[in-house]
């Protein structure tokens, strides 16, 4: 016999914390992906001519022993070209190699994703190229991923493997993938879009039936954003938008707002359209920056905890980021 309680713990788990519908979110969740939207498009990595790094830490439902927590890494940058300074050293010993073009953009990222009894951990590997026209860039980048499926229901929550053959007792898998975006940035905004999970594997449980298999579908994203920054202002404002969709037209869409104070301090707020709020607050210190996001829902998930999630940023740059203008010396 299977605890009622016990398994109901872990389907609402399963069912809320890896493909819920509302969302349309199989993959990790994040609420300031505007300070790091490569891990939503591939297309990012390198486009602003800088190395950056991006710790994230998440955790939903505060109060909640097995609520949903994630943990990702990301590293991303630019191939510049040779500098002025090192090529006449190159010409005078000459020494013969090629140039790099200043156009290729390279990332990775890691992330863990625990949701009670269920736990993935992923890898990215992403190639950029990136192409000046005029006063804008366009970047197309592409990703191979693959994730780790873990999932650990034993005895002790009075589980029968004979009886229920989606949840298999202590069950590892293990899935490869690959994603592709396409970014179009200037000065004052950007627009992007992205795919992920393009082969839409497939977790294979209970023998070879694949009616009982948990597939990855694929996950659509369009996102885009303004800043508006008066002559000789202090003050600027980022209005910005991301719409999801799916194989199955599962819609979501979140509206925000970031104010921000000498490119330094920032707040701001997300509406979402599961039914949540989300606030944000950030501060910039030399190459360093740590942002903060506290999420409050109004839906039914609300009921496992009201201290609501929240998500921890820190991050670091690296180098001018006036470089990706042409007329800087760009590249």
């Amino acid at each position: 016999m299977i605890r009622s309680k016990n398994i109901g713990v872990i389907l609402v788990i399963v069912l809320l914390g890896l493909a819920s519908g509302i969302r349309a979110q199989q993959q990790p969740l994040y609420s300031q992906y505007m300070l790091d939207p490569f891990l939503v498009n591939p297309a990012v990595a390198g486009a602003e001519g800088v190395t950056a790094v991006n710790l994230t830490a998440r955790q939903q439902w505060i109060g909640y022993s097995e609520a949903p927590a994630t943990y990702a890494l990301s590293a991303q940058t630019r191939i510049l070209k040779t500098s002025f300074r090192n090529r006449s050293r190159l010409i005078k010993t000459r020494v013969r190699r090629r140039r790099p073009s200043g156009r290729v953009g390279l990332g990775a990222f890691v992330f863990n994703d625990n949701n009670g009894r269920i736990h993935r951990t992923g890898f990215q590997a992403t190639y950029a190229y990136h192409i000046y026209m005029r006063d804008y860039q366009i970047s197309f980048g592409a990703s191979l991923t693959s994730f780790q499926f873990k999932a650990s229901v034993t005895s002790v929550d009075g589980y029968d493997q004979t009886n229920d053959p989606l949840l298999s007792g202590k069950t590892s898998k293990f899935a490869p993938d690959a994603n592709f975006g396409v970014l179009l940035s200037s000065q004052k905004y950007y627009v992007g879009f992205s795919a992920t999970s393009l082969f839409q594997s497939f977790i294979q449980f209970g023998g070879t039936n694949t009616e009982v298999a948990y597939r990855l579908l694929r996950q659509y994203y369009l996102v885009g954003g303004y800043r508006y920054q008066p002559y000789r202002s202090d003050f600027a404002i980022e209005p910005s938008v991301l719409f999801t969709t799916n194989e199955r037209f599962q819609f979501g869409a979140d509206l925000n707002i970031k104010g921000y104070y000498k490119n330094d301090y920032w707040a701001g707020i997300s509406i979402r359209s599961t039914g949540a709020v989300v606030t944000m607050i950030g501060i910039k210190y030399q190459q360093f920056y740590f942002g903060y996001a506290f999420d409050y829902s109004f839906s039914d998930v609300s009921t496992f905890s009201k201290a609501g999630s929240h998500e921890l940023m820190l991050g670091m740059k690296l180098g001018d980021t006036q470089r990706r203008y042409r007329w800087l010396n760009r590249f």
